[in-house]
């Protein structure tokens, strides 16, 4: 399977692709054609075969793909199946939010942890997650690990503790802190702005 030199842009397609396919092997469809994936995603035909060609041949000339097929094979090269454990810092309103309503485990993770500084929440379970002491951050992480931190807390903390993450050995941080991280090693950072979104769509309904 090819995976060399892929663009960031195909990889933020992959994510789509598989919410897709998904969608589209719950209603029961066994294949479908790229004309026909184009149509139900709005990405050109032309683009899809491209896309799927950085990792490998999926398609049968005159059959199209398989869907079920071609969603777990993207949802290989997604990681989905690897069981990737998350631990969420900040248990507030944001926090608790996505750990009440987000399911974590349809991306292929498991929420294993939450942490905060708040007396009145640590020792108690949110959502059926334990949420621990901040103070306590390293020793849980020497012992358990976790590929992926979420972080939700307000933005002054957010620098201090992406760097204890990432010297702890956090593979990835998942920010939602609307602040612009400075992370040391190889340590990934995707950062989740909920005002570039709403402003995008100010523009879209305002150009007109």
């Amino acid at each position: 399977m090819k995976r060399e030199k892929v663009s960031t842009a195909v990889i933020r397609r992959l994510p789509r692709y598989y919410r897709n396919l998904e969608e589209l092997s719950q209603a029961g469809t066994v294949r479908i054609s790229s004309k026909a994936l184009s149509a139900s995603m709005g990405i050109t035909a032309s683009q899809i075969r491209q896309d799927l060609s950085c990792f490998g041949e999926f398609g049968l000339q005159g059959y199209g793909y398989n869907v079920e097929n071609l969603r777990r094979e993207i949802g290989e090269i997604l990681g989905v199946g690897r069981g990737h454990r998350a631990i969420l810092l900040g248990a507030g309103n944001l926090g608790r939010a996505l750990m009440e309503n987000f399911r974590f485990d349809r991306c292929g993770f498991s929420l294993e942890a939450a942490f905060d500084t708040d007396p009145a929440l640590i020792g108690t379970e949110l959502a059926g997650v334990q949420v621990l002491d901040v103070a306590e951050l390293e020793t849980y992480l020497a012992a358990h690990g976790a590929d992926v931190a979420v972080l939700t807390v307000p933005g002054p903390a957010a620098q201090a503790l992406a760097r204890r993450l990432a010297q702890a050995g956090v593979g990835g941080v998942w920010n939602f802190t609307n602040m612009e991280l400075d992370v040391p090693g190889p340590t990934a950072v995707e950062n989740v702005h909920f005002a570039d979104s709403l402003l995008t769509l100010s523009y879209m309904i305002s150009k007109g």
